[in-house]
């Protein structure tokens, strides 16, 4: 358990330098805990019962958290800290930023439901409560300067505890009306059955404006928020309270917000969708608001109220026809199907491929492609797309293969400048040429030939090997015919023949939609594509919520590191 405690908070700020570690037994029953604090505003426990985990924790998670406090408040008292702070520490104040894995081994233990989501044994929490306040009381008298830095935590949480509660009250007393004095105004809908009201929360006050036009007044309202959430990853409770886009968004939930406030049943909307743009900040807004939501507000994950709106980023028209496209690898499937209208491919064999026989051969090159993209990252695509189909990538490829990639570089290479020759060495396939007494060498090295990328890309290569020892010709029964030496430029060829005749329009903002389009394209529930928010495995979520949103870099920068190669940005 100390092992999992360190691997939970592997990108957080550690307040001491090891996990507090207890184990005991008593009356037949075994308790294991793992515990420590980090900077963060949250609290994280995982409880077990002989290994099965409760999600909504028992009887052990309330002896723990009584010892938790006891010894906490007891320790305060001693040292004066309590009334030197002059603030009251509360059980939420304990637990602050607390990571703990709690695990007991019980003989015959009792649970709330088949699920075994919650342990109901009452004979387990005098014995957490018992070895578990032991082990804490020992723990604080031998490391004082460690207790010192988690007393200071646990005094500034107690501290914010009591700004956000006069905070709270103030809002409190705002009445319902105030919230239109609010940056960010709800047009609230006429129905008041919850289970029956949407809440799109969008992004900026111009694509606002259009959904207060275009949306179903009768059950669907819509809040615009005006630039960016606060990241409550980063924020105390206080301050979070304080922003406005904050305030406004939970006034209009109606739940309240807070450990002792909050109350689903109060909630004004059975569905509430993120509705932000396609782009960057877009992306930015959304993570933002679900950042929000998984730490303030979980339980309308877990109920499964909460939604992610999907716009369409495309409309295409030809003549009086239009239709909505959601995204590029929807519109490139449209492109397809339009592209291969009275299209043959016919091979350098003879043999001829038509209808949905090229469709599929046009989609496995797009599969091909989408591979070939990420590696031309590192290198010249051509050449990679060559090697490929030369079989130069696939494990075990030697001379044969680099000779091969040479061939189909000449083959398509100017006269006079088709001299490559090609040869494996230590590893990279490196290829030369001399045009006119200067020499060109270009080379794939080892480490990109031996990626998983490579690899992948050498399977697909077998599909098309045969297709194109020779150029191929894809003809239109009216254009025309044009040469294609491989997927790529048959892909290519495709995509162009679709585009023709076509005005393709992209929504880079909702605020270009019309209010009529938001209806047709986002609003209406009979035409929409909504994308539910779930958590399947809440220590996975919140560590990426943490080396995301959270304070400390390094975790971030190898996240982007990793995966700079794989983002397609659109700025």
């Amino acid at each position: 358990v100390k092992a999992f405690v360190q691997h939970l908070d592997k990108t957080k700020n550690k307040l001491i330098p090891e996990p507090i570690y207890a184990i005991g037994e008593k009356d037949g029953i075994t308790v294991e805990a793992a515990l420590e604090w980090t900077d963060s505003y949250h609290e994280s426990v995982l409880c077990f019962t002989n290994n099965i985990p409760q999600r909504d924790g028992g009887t052990h998670l309330a002896g723990f958290r009584g010892a938790l406090t006891r010894i906490i408040n007891k320790y305060a008292n001693e040292t004066g800290i309590a009334k030197k702070s002059k603030v009251e520490i509360s059980g939420d104040d304990a637990r602050e930023g607390l990571t703990c894995v709690l695990s007991v081994k019980v003989p015959d233990p009792k649970f709330s439901s088949q699920t075994k989501d919650k342990l109901v044994s009452s004979e387990v929490r005098p014995v957490v409560e018992s070895l578990m306040g032991e082990k804490l009381a020992e723990w604080f008298e031998e490391h004082p300067k460690e207790a010192q830095e988690i007393m200071g935590k646990i005094v500034e949480a107690a501290a914010a505890r009591e700004a956000a509660r006069k905070a709270r009250e103030l809002t409190r007393r705002k009445s319902a009306l105030d919230i239109t004095s609010l940056p960010g105004k709800l047009a609230d809908c006429q129905e008041k059955d919850p289970a029956k009201s949407e809440l799109f929360i969008v992004e900026g006050d111009s694509a606002g404006g259009s959904a207060k036009q275009g949306r179903s007044r009768d059950n669907q309202a819509i809040l615009p928020l005006r630039g960016k959430i606060l990241n409550v990853e980063r924020a105390r409770f206080d301050k979070m309270l304080s922003s406005d886009q904050v305030g406004t968004l939970i006034m209009a939930l109606g739940a309240g917000i807070g450990r002792d406030e909050f109350d689903i049943a109060k909630l004004r909307y059975h569905k509430i969708i993120i509705m932000t743009d396609a782009d960057v900040d877009g992306a930015h807004i959304r993570t933002l608001l679900l950042t929000f939501f998984y730490r303030q507000m979980p339980e309308i994950i877990e109920k499964g109220y909460l939604y992610i709106a999907q716009p369409p980023l495309y409309k295409v028209t030809r003549g009086r026809s239009e239709r909505y496209v959601k995204d590029d690898s929807e519109l490139e499937a449209y492109l397809i199907e339009e592209g291969t209208d009275g299209e043959t491919l016919i091979l350098s064999d003879g043999e001829q491929i038509r209808g949905e026989d090229l469709r599929e051969r046009v989609r496995q090159a797009s599969t091909f492609q989408a591979n070939l993209r990420r590696l031309a990252l590192r290198a010249s695509g051509d050449l990679i797309e060559h090697a490929a189909l030369a079989g130069a990538l696939a494990p075990g490829a030697g001379e044969d293969e680099a000779a091969k990639t040479a061939e189909r570089l000449n083959r398509f290479a100017e006269e006079g400048e088709d001299t490559w020759a090609g040869r494996f060495v230590e590893g990279a396939l490196v290829l030369q040429r001399s045009v006119r007494s200067v020499d060109e060498t270009i080379a794939l090295p080892p480490a990109l030939i031996a990626s998983q990328d490579a690899q992948r890309l050498a399977e697909r290569a077998g599909t098309f090997r045969d297709m194109y020892q020779q150029p191929a010709i894809l003809r239109h029964e009216k254009s025309g015919e044009i040469t294609v030496h491989g997927p790529s430029s048959l892909l290519s060829a495709v995509l162009e023949s679709g585009r023709k005749g076509l005005k393709i329009q992209r929504y880079k903002g909702l605020g270009e939609m019309n209010a009529d389009q938001l209806w047709e394209t986002t609003l209406d529930a009979n035409a929409r594509t909504l994308l539910q928010v779930k958590v399947d495995h809440a220590d996975e979520a919140d560590d990426m919520f943490t080396k995301l949103m959270g304070d400390v870099v390094e975790p971030r920068r190898e996240f982007i590191e990793e995966n700079a190669l794989d983002a397609e940005v659109d700025v």
